[in-house]
């Protein structure tokens, strides 16, 4: 037990577990965030590829609590890194869906989708030679390796360490070392094949660089009619009021299924709950903005109380906590037995997604294509933030249109890889559920494949003309 009020305690050594410990764990992980940001501002190379401070000062606790470890020192708590992991990814996606969308610039909900598609297609191409991997160390071994390991790398390129995390554990596959090893892997795949792409095609002259503009106007923070600063209550405690609101209705429907299982016997209600608890997230913080919009449609409530500049901020801390606590929770020892499995698989799935996604985003946007693939490589391989980084990076003021088409394909892009997430318990079951998911993915990559190619080739498009009409 982390926590407990019985008997007499006090604020001092003898109470660390109780008192000081989850504190101390987040110091070291914020300490090392700033350290990371640091090395990262002093070395030229670690910022021109675009790598993450969070990943960096990761990196560096990581080898910090190693080289204590070794001499029997405990300096980081795993289990607190894993749980900072796992609430950081949905407190993340709730802070990211209760922002209001600006109806500024439009886009084609049609290109939604078909970014959507290309994201659901990565997914299913990453579970299909993420699992033919680990069916070959499964067949090479005579069965002694988990024949389903390799549905982590989806999880761990296109969702990140706290998902990848979640689903290693739920799975029974290590203690979410190796997922989260993947996860890690993938940030640096995206930075480095990012880097190398832009410069390729700025030398070719397909990308011009672009100088951002420096100038920020008020709408940037704030929208009209939002509630004051100086209100009773700050601002941004209004902000994190409505996340953790959202979570805590999250929350309930997890209890909801997982008593589920203890009335039918069912587990896979109890595995659906605590796996998916940011696909909860983001559906009760949906469900808040529709709230919202109603109370203000009818002059309930008349001043605006989200803030899209506080939420980003709000998301942005829990991706770079979730970054750094999943790197740090990574277990060597646990690592080196999957060793050959993790260089494989990831090696594998950084030449499939490289190469589907520049296919399908030069045939699918032509207008947009490198935009399109940075974006979505960056987001396949590490986060979304990555992929806006890279995005930014070539159109910095956001002038084409890919940063909004981006944004409206989350939820399409959800519906395209919902069959992967709710098929991985059946998937881990047994060898044969394993083979039958193989077969599903395999189908679906196809379907999401041939959906892309009839609208590169204008199938949708077509209107019909009728004589005499």
């Amino acid at each position: 037990m982390i926590y407990s009020i019985s008997g007499e305690w006090a604020f001092d050594l003898s109470q660390y577990d109780s008192v000081w410990k989850i504190l101390v764990n987040v110091g070291l992980v914020l300490i090392f965030l700033l350290i990371g940001n640091l090395i990262r501002r002093v070395i030229p190379f670690l910022r021109k590829a675009h790598i993450p401070s969070a990943l960096i000062g990761g990196l560096l606790l990581f080898l910090f609590d190693l080289a204590f470890e070794a001499g029997g020192i405990e300096v980081i708590d795993k289990r607190i890194m894993q749980i900072i992991t796992y609430h950081a990814l949905a407190i993340g996606f709730i802070a990211m869906t209760l922002k209001i969308a600006k109806k500024e610039k439009s886009t084609s909900f049609f290109s939604a989708v078909k970014n959507g598609a290309i994201t659901g297609g990565t997914y299913m191409l990453q579970a299909v030679f993420g699992i033919l991997v680990s069916l070959i160390f499964f067949w090479s071994t005579s069965g002694s390796f988990f024949y389903d390991a390799g549905v982590l790398l989806p999880l761990g390129f296109g969702q990140g360490p706290g998902n990848a995390m979640t689903w290693d554990i739920n799975l029974g596959i290590t203690d979410g070392s190796v997922g989260l090893t993947i996860a890690a892997i993938g940030f640096i795949v995206a930075s480095i094949v990012g880097v190398i792409y832009i410069n390729i095609y700025k030398r070719k002259g397909q990308i011009v660089e672009k100088t951002a503009l420096d100038v920020r106007k008020v709408t940037d923070f704030e929208d009209e009619n939002e509630i004051e600063d100086n209100e009773s209550v700050d601002k941004t405690t209004i902000q994190v009021a409505f996340v953790f609101l959202a979570y805590a209705f999250a929350f309930g429907i997890m209890v909801f299924f997982a008593k589920l299982t203890d009335w039918t016997g069912v587990k896979l209600f109890n595995d659906v709950a605590w796996g998916f608890n940011f696909i909860w997230g983001v559906i009760t913080a949906n469900l808040i903005k529709l709230v919202i919009k109603l109370l203000h449609k009818h002059k309930v409530v008349k001043k605006k109380y989200i803030n899209n500049y506080q939420m980003d901020r709000i998301s942005g801390f829990a991706f770079d906590m979730m970054i750094i606590a999943g790197v740090a929770a990574i277990d060597i020892n646990v690592v080196k037995e999957y060793a050959w499995f993790v260089v494989a698989v990831c090696v594998v799935g950084a030449l499939i997604t490289v190469i589907y996604v520049r296919v399908m985003s030069h045939f699918v946007f032509k207008d947009i294509e490198h935009e399109c693939f940075l974006t979505n490589f960056g987001t396949l391989t590490g986060t979304a933030s990555n992929g806006m980084i890279f995005l930014r990076e070539i159109d910095p003021n956001y002038e084409t249109p890919m940063s909004n088409i981006f944004i409206v394909s989350q939820l399409p892009a959800m519906l395209f890889v919902a069959p992967l997430l709710l098929l991985l318990n059946k998937s881990g079951e047994s060898i044969n559920g394993c083979y039958i998911a193989l077969g599903i993915f395999g189908g679906l990559f196809l379907l999401y494949t041939t959906f892309l190619v009839l609208c590169a080739k204008g199938v949708f498009n077509k209107k019909k003309v009728e004589d005499g009409n």
